[in-house]
């Protein structure tokens, strides 16, 4: 049997701010950021399984993703929580804002780490995640390549 990629695509909108950086980006902004999970494996062989002909169900790649990244990071701020923002994190809180502390820089380089990391764990063995892409604006996105790391 061979080896087949299916990709799963999701939209999530999604504020943060670049501490530290020296362009508008650290200003508070968002993103309608558009996502791209590919994962790898063999369909499964066996004719009686309910699965049968899939390397996972499309449903099944959708509920961990949307539970480990897109219901967490929808509508909400990400800051890094080693940065000054942390006093506007409180606030924002305090104002019932959905606002997310990160160990990292909230860039999309991250952010595809991050995912990468929480995605991967929630796999069945024997799918393998290959890829993520994660588009930021229309005409910038960082991937993340299994095969890179």
């Amino acid at each position: 049997m061979s080896t087949i990629r299916i990709t799963k695509q999701f939209n999530f909108e999604t504020g943060h701010a670049l501490y530290g950086y020296d362009g508008k980006c650290k200003n508070v902004h968002g993103h309608s950021y558009k996502l791209s999970v590919t994962v790898v494996g063999e369909p499964i062989k066996d004719n009686s399984h309910v699965k049968f002909g899939m390397v996972i169900d499309f449903s099944d790649l959708k509920k961990i993703v949307n539970e480990e990244v897109v219901d967490v990071f929808d509508h909400a701020t990400v800051f890094n929580k080693n940065t000054p923002h942390i006093e506007l994190a409180k606030e924002l809180e305090a104002r019932g804002h959905h606002v997310l502390l990160v160990d990292y820089q909230p860039t999309s380089e991250m952010m595809v780490i991050d995912f990468a990391k929480k995605i991967r764990t929630r796999l069945p063995k024997n799918i393998k995640l290959y890829s993520i892409k994660l588009q930021e604006t229309e005409t910038s996105f960082a991937e993340w390549y299994a095969s890179d790391n």
